[in-house]
């Protein structure tokens, strides 16, 4: 396993390397990244919502059981049948418990709702300033690699521009060693 945590780390450092060495890829990972918690944000709203809608729903339906149980505590008061009576505001009872949990339920789905909301609007303003940041490194990199051209047509063409009084002196100074060459060689028979 040492070896595989100790080649996962060199990789990691190469990376961590390269991308600040090339920072404008940097931002597109960065970019990359807050586009993925976007999309998990909003798969996120659109669960919740659609949680909150269960919900509203079944909240709707027990309110109607709890009317529907309440008209029945009335008829069997109204019948004095108060073994039906009490039997039947238990129930009531039991279902508005039922339906307050139901409620706190929706309640905390809407508070969810709201903060990944927010969460969104923050992931989208980042993104925003990341993209404008990735625009002006992209920008100066493109600057930065235009300008290196310039230099390295620049040192070309003046290589070229002089390269006839280059050849010339060229020529003079191979003239001249050897002329050199030979008066080293004569002096040294001449011993």
């Amino acid at each position: 396993m040492g070896l595989f945590d100790d080649l996962s780390r060199f990789l990691e450092n190469r990376l961590e390397e390269f991308l600040r060495n090339n920072p404008h890829l940097e931002l597109e990972a960065l970019l990359e990244q807050l586009r993925e918690q976007e999309e998990d944000t909003l798969k996120l709203i659109a669960d919740l919502q659609l949680q909150e809608k269960r919900s509203q729903e079944e909240i709707l339906s027990t309110a109607q059981e709890i009317q529907r149980w309440h008209i029945r505590v009335q008829k069997a008061k109204n019948a004095a049948r108060e073994d039906l009576a009490a039997a039947a505001q238990e129930r009531e009872a039991a279902l508005l418990r039922e339906g307050n949990q139901r409620w706190g339920h929706m309640q905390g789905l809407k508070e969810r709702i709201n903060q990944s909301q927010e969460l969104l609007q923050k992931i989208q303003q980042r993104r925003q300033e990341v993209q404008a940041k990735a625009a002006e490194a992209q920008t100066a990199h493109a600057k930065a690699q235009t300008h290196q051209r310039l230099e390295t047509n620049g040192w070309s063409n003046q290589t070229s521009s002089y390269s006839g009084g280059f050849d010339d002196l060229e020529d003079k100074f191979r003239r001249w060693e050897t002329q050199d060459e030979l008066d080293q060689i004569k002096r040294n028979l001449g011993k």
